[in-house]
C-alpha cells in the first residue's frame, strides 16, 4: 500500500476532497487512509481566510471511501480553538489528540504508524468498518445489527478472510459434556453463566442457541427484577469460537442466521435489568455483547480487545452498535482497526465498563 494521503489544514483537505472523483484522483483507492493535520492556528480564522465551510467539509469527509484521521498538534492551546476542533473532529473516523484538549472521542496517540500498518494489512475491512460506523450512528439497534451483518457477510466472502481462515492450524478441541450455559434463579434475579471454561467460554453456536432460549424466557417472565451474566473459569468470554469460523455454507446463510438468532438483540431488549460481570482476556463477542447491558462490571485484571479487522472482518456480534454507543465511533474505530488491548483503567475512563470490582 502507498503512503497515506495527507492534508495540512482544512483548506487543503477541502481542496483534495471536493472534486467529483477525488477518491481515485488522489490515490485513496490504493491507500484508504486520509490524514488531516489540524493546524495550531485558530480554525475559525483559517476557515474565514480560506473560505472553508466546516459543514460542507464534514459532508465531504463522510463520503470518503477511506479511513479519515484527524491529527491534532500537541501545542494547540485555548478553549476557543478546542471548540473549533470539536466541530471538525466529529466528522473524522479517528481523532489523535493530546488528552489536555478534552476532545470527545479522541485517542492520546501522536504516531500514526501503528494505525497505518493495520489499515495496510486489511484495507477492505478497515474501509468497510468506518463506512458502517458512519452509517450506524443514527440507526436503531435492529437496523444497526442488520447493517453490521450485511457488512460482515460481504467480508466473509473476501480473499483476505479466506486466506486467514486457510492459515489457521487444525487442532483437537477439548470436550465438555456440561451445558454451555448454566441458569440459576435466586429470588427475583436470574443468574446466567457461560460455561465452556476449557475454551475460555468461546462463543459457539450451541452457546448462542442456549443463551437465546434463556433470554427469550426472561423477556416474558414478569417476576424477574434483574439478570446477571457471568462466565465460568478465568475468562468471561474469549470471543467467537474460531473452530467454527467458516463452517456456515455461505455468507448469505450466515447473515440469515445472525438476523434471526441474535444474542445482541435480546440483551439489548433486556438491558435495563441486565448486569454483566467480566474477567480475564475478553475478546470480540465477549466485549460486544457485554456492552449492551446497563451495568458492566470488570475485575481489575480484565482486558478488552477487538481483533476481527486483522482477520479481514469487522466486529460481528453487535459491537458496532453497542460499543459505539458506549465509547463513540472514533474510539471504537481505533480500538478495532489496531486491535489495541484496553485495560480496565482506560475502559472505565472511556465508558466501556461502568465499575471495577474484585
Amino acid at each position: 500500500m502507498n503512503s497515506p494521503i495527507r492534508a495540512k489544514g482544512l483548506a487543503e483537505a477541502s481542496s483534495l476532497l471536493s472534486e467529483p472523483y477525488a477518491a481515485e484522483d488522489i490515490g485513496l483507492a490504493d491507500c484508504p487512509l486520509f490524514v488531516i493535520e489540524l493546524p495550531v492556528a485558530n480554525l475559525d480564522a483559517e476557515a474565514h481566510q480560506t473560505h472553508v465551510d466546516h459543514a460542507e467539509l464534514a459532508k465531504l469527509i463522510a463520503a470518503v471511501p477511506a479511513v479519515v484521521v484527524g491529527v491534532v498538534a500537541d501545542d494547540i492551546e485555548g478553549a476557543a480553538t478546542a471548540s473549533d476542533l470539536a466541530q471538525i473532529c466529529e466528522a473524522c473516523d479517528i481523532v489523535l489528540a493530546p488528552d489536555h484538549l478534552g476532545l470527545a472521542g479522541s485517542v492520546p496517540v501522536s504516531d500514526i504508524t501503528e494505525l497505518a500498518a493495520a489499515i495496510a494489512q486489511s484495507p477492505l475491512a478497515a474501509t468497510t468498518l468506518v463506512q458502517l460506523l458512519r452509517l450506524s450512528k443514527t440507526l436503531s439497534t435492529v437496523d444497526g445489527l442488520v447493517a453490521e451483518s450485511l457488512a460482515y457477510a460481504t467480508l466473509q466472502s473476501d480473499s483476505q478472510f479466506r486466506a486467514w481462515l486457510a492459515a489457521q492450524p487444525s487442532k483437537p478441541q477439548p470436550q465438555n459434556d456440561a451445558p454451555p450455559v448454566l441458569v440459576k434463579h435466586q429470588a427475583s434475579t436470574l443468574h446466567i453463566t457461560l460455561n465452556r471454561p476449557e475454551r475460555h467460554n468461546a462463543f459457539s453456536a450451541s452457546m448462542r442457541d442456549n443463551l437465546l432460549e434463556v433470554l427469550r424466557a426472561a423477556w416474558v417472565d414478569p417476576s424477574l427484577d434483574g439478570i446477571v451474566i457471568g462466565g465460568s473459569g478465568s475468562t468471561f468470554c474469549s470471543g467467537g469460537d474460531l473452530s467454527e469460523f467458516g463452517t456456515t455454507p455461505n455468507s448469505g446463510t450466515a447473515h440469515q442466521i445472525r438476523s434471526v438468532r441474535s444474542a445482541a438483540f435480546w440483551i439489548d431488549r433486556l438491558a435495563a435489568k441486565t448486569r454483566v460481570i467480566m474477567q480475564g482476556s475478553c475478546v470480540g463477542a465477549g466485549v460486544e455483547l457485554a456492552a449492551y447491558a446497563h451495568d458492566v462490571v470488570a475485575h481489575p485484571d480484565t482486558t478488552f480487545c477487538l481483533p476481527e479487522v486483522a482477520m479481514g472482518l469487522i466486529p460481528g456480534a453487535g459491537g458496532t452498535v453497542s460499543i459505539a454507543r458506549r465509547i463513540g465511533r472514533q474510539r471504537l474505530g481505533y480500538m478495532a482497526l489496531t486491535g489495541t488491548k484496553l485495560n480496565t483503567t482506560t475502559a472505565l475512563s472511556w465508558g466501556l465498563i461502568d465499575r471495577i470490582e474484585r
